[in-house]
């Protein structure tokens, strides 16, 4: 081979490591089609979105909740809502909002592309007794008094029985790594086993100490690939794994979630609304308040977890908050069970959401003491 060939080869090789650094991932529907977005909100003629919205109905249900649970809320946003359903009813054509007086603001994304990320996040049901007996073992605790500057214990203490004694039981599980991924939902059904109604275990407060993801801790130990992390991996993870070294795991988290017994109560997010499964997320409400409807265009994954290469348009309230769901991150309620916990547990893709707003709202988004200006009007954010 002579030297020109050679240097030709040398230059080609170049350019293609170049378009594979300049090129982006898709695997997780990152789409990259709108050009770099300058500001959080940017108001839109039209959506530049394929389809109409699949869960019209779930969103009208998920709105009547709203109205029955929080009048004060709903009657806040209930001229957007009413707005968006004559839209709805009427075909949901993207391209004839302006008709309905609403104003989209399609959000900018993790990356000033447009690309939002997209969490799931389910209500579990695991297996209990009210008293420890068989496999049977693992405790549920109700939160413990807090006297004056008291620090209540530990992940790794609380295992090793710190509260024991003490009448804060409420269930006896048969899996430690069950208790933990309720924990991480912050609520749950649980069934005693009894024939009776499955009681609803609330969130009823945390330890106080600092949470570490021991996803993160799998991944720094080589132990998980950080592509193919989810809740899946984790527990494909467990089942390889002896009790003990699935409680050394745990116990790298220190912080501890208690729960509250609640008798036949329904899901329900921080805005104190049963959540309809799909058509309510929780959101930085710093960024999106309570209220806000969403129109977005989601990422399809098959039963493995792995995308599509197909979106699904979805209306979507923000109804809930989250700690790690800050920014142009929305968690969407997957629904209750182990389905729903199959889908929750792969979902960390990245799908377009525009902001539906009224226009007799006079064109702001929202109201507080913060300013923006998105394109062409000037938008203001809730704090």
């Amino acid at each position: 081979m002579n030297k020109q060939w050679v240097n030709y080869l040398f230059i080609g090789l170049i350019f293609a490591i170049l378009a594979g650094c300049s090129s982006r991932p898709t695997d997780r529907g990152q789409q990259y089609k709108d050009g770099r977005l300058t500001q959080p909100f940017g108001l839109v003629n039209e959506p530049n979105a394929k389809g109409r919205p699949v869960n019209a109905k779930d969103y009208a249900d998920q709105v009547t909740e709203t109205q029955y649970a929080a009048s004060g809320l709903y009657n806040r946003n209930n001229t957007n809502f009413d707005a968006v359903k004559r839209w709805a009813l009427a075909g949901a054509d993207t391209r004839q909002l302006a008709q309905f007086g609403i104003k989209a603001y399609q959000m900018e994304g993790v990356d000033n592309f447009g690309n939002v990320q997209f969490t799931g996040y389910y209500t579990p049901v695991i297996q209990a007794r009210y008293t420890p007996q068989g496999e049977f073992q693992y405790p549920l605790y109700r939160m413990p008094p807090r006297g004056k500057n008291r620090q209540l214990p530990d992940r790794a203490a609380i295992y090793a029985g710190a509260l024991e004694g003490r009448n804060l039981a409420i269930a006896y599980s048969n899996s430690l790594m069950d208790n933990f991924m309720m924990e991480v939902q912050g609520s749950g059904y649980v069934d005693y086993g009894d024939g009776r109604p499955m009681m609803f275990f609330g969130y009823g407060g945390k330890n106080g100490h600092a949470y570490r993801s021991i996803g993160k801790i799998l991944i720094d130990r080589g132990e998980v690939a950080r592509e193919d992390m989810s809740m899946q991996a984790i527990r494909q993870w467990a089942s390889r794994h002896s009790e003990a070294q699935v409680r050394e795991l745990l116990e790298q988290n220190p912080s501890y979630v208690f729960f509250k017994p609640v008798p036949f109560a329904p899901v329900k997010g921080a805005s104190a609304v049963p959540l309809v499964a799909k058509a309510s997320v929780a959101s930085d409400r710093s960024l999106v308040p309570a209220g806000t409807t969403l129109l977005a265009e989601v990422p399809l994954l098959d039963n493995n977890g792995k995308f599509t290469g197909k979106y699904e348009m979805r209306l979507m309230v923000a109804l809930d908050v989250g700690g790690a769901i800050k920014g142009q991150h929305f968690d969407m309620y997957q629904g209750i069970g182990a389905e729903a916990g199959h889908a929750a547990g792969y979902y960390n893709h990245y799908g377009r959401v525009w902001v539906l707003k009224s226009a007799q709202d006079g064109g702001q988004l929202f109201t507080g003491n913060r300013t923006v200006t998105p394109g062409q009007v000037q938008v203001t954010y809730d704090n």
